[in-house]
């Protein structure tokens, strides 16, 4: 039997990705930004997003110097914007201490931020064809079913023999192929649910299929009970159809966005619409946005200002904007989706 490199590089060859836009060219700038978008999203959702950003801040240069807001713009609807500020705090390290060059050395790589060991050695690897093992989310689904390794792949013991694993599989040549290969494998064939197991290059040793255990591993993380919280959210108008938005705190959910008014229930929200003159207003239908660790039960609230706009807009980081403008800026999904159906007149609010 041929190793596993072998195996999966001949597979790749024939049914691997090729035509992905950040493998053309496969440039260590190129590859960061797909690798960091590619955290937690899939391809097929990551593809126009990163064609938007290399079209707008094509090199490490120019998103330094961008706007925090134009990369929250360029980034919103991907989610996780934490990725989004790490990408901006990096790219102006980069500029500062490393020459306007992204680091050939892992420890370096690895140290800036929102690059870790796994997204480090895929650039480095994708790039430079540095051999360095990565353990993203599909690796370690591939890995964990092949050689049969129990327990949930985010305690550091598994993630430990996870590492082990990689570091064995990856061969000495082709490492940018086989880099891609890996992953390629658990996005479109060891997949976590009813994987292809007659479609794939290493099956005849995998230890999940011979077992009969594909569903079992890689183990869930253990369950936990996900609180439900609720918040009011206030879609002020005025007479222009511009509407205000507030940009969020820098730490806690959705920081540094710009999102719509928050209100802590009934009252504070008949109290918000006599500050801000608004003598007509209705309930919009109530929905819930999932975080991670918690649901946020929203309740818009559309309103009509009545006051002038520039006597509501004096606290700090509180802005009117028109549907010209607030489309560019960085806005949670739920809030886009609230202003591209509600901000513009779509609704009335009697």
């Amino acid at each position: 039997m041929k190793p596993f490199a072998a195996r999966l590089l001949a597979w790749f060859d024939v049914h691997g990705r090729h035509d992905l836009p950040w493998q053309h060219p496969r440039d260590p700038y190129r590859v960061w930004i797909s690798e960091v978008m590619l955290q937690q999203t899939q391809v097929r959702t990551v593809i126009a997003y990163f064609q938007r950003f290399m079209a707008e801040l094509p090199d490490i240069k120019l998103l330094a110097e961008a706007s925090e807001d134009r990369v929250f713009g360029l980034w919103s609807g991907l989610g996780y914007y934490s990725r989004a500020r790490n990408l901006h705090r990096a790219a102006q390290r980069v500029m500062t201490e490393h020459a306007g060059e992204l680091p050939k050395d892992i420890e370096a790589l690895s140290s800036l931020p929102g690059i870790g060991r796994s997204t480090a050695a895929a650039i480095l690897a994708q790039a430079h064809g540095q051999r360095h093992a990565i353990l993203d989310g599909n690796v370690k689904r591939v890995l964990a079913r092949h050689r049969g390794i129990d327990g949930w792949p985010g305690a550091s013991k598994i993630q430990a023999a996870l590492w082990v694993e990689a570091e064995a599989s990856t061969p000495h040549d082709r490492i940018a192929d086989y880099t891609q290969a890996i992953m390629d494998l658990g996005a479109t064939v060891c997949i976590r649910s009813r994987p292809r197991c007659g479609d794939c290059p290493v099956a005849e040793d995998c230890v999940a299929r011979r077992e009969q255990r594909t569903a079992e591993l890689p183990q869930r993380k253990p369950p936990r009970e996900i609180p439900t919280r609720a918040t009011t959210m206030l879609l002020l108008r005025d007479a222009n159809g511009l509407v205000l938005l507030q940009r969020r705190p820098p730490t806690g959910v959705w920081p540094g966005l710009w999102s719509l008014p928050e209100l802590a229930d009934a009252e504070a929200a008949a109290g918000a619409l006599h500050e801000h003159g608004a003598t007509q207003s209705r309930a919009l239908a109530m929905f819930t946005h999932t975080f991670s660790h918690y649901r946020l039960q929203i309740t818009p609230l559309l309103a009509e200002a009545v006051v002038p706009h520039r006597m509501l807009a004096d606290a700090t980081d509180v802005e009117w904007y028109g549907s010209d403008q607030w489309p560019a800026l960085g806005l949670p999904a739920p809030v886009r989706r609230l202003l591209e159906t509600h901000s513009s007149g779509n609704s009335d609010v009697s």
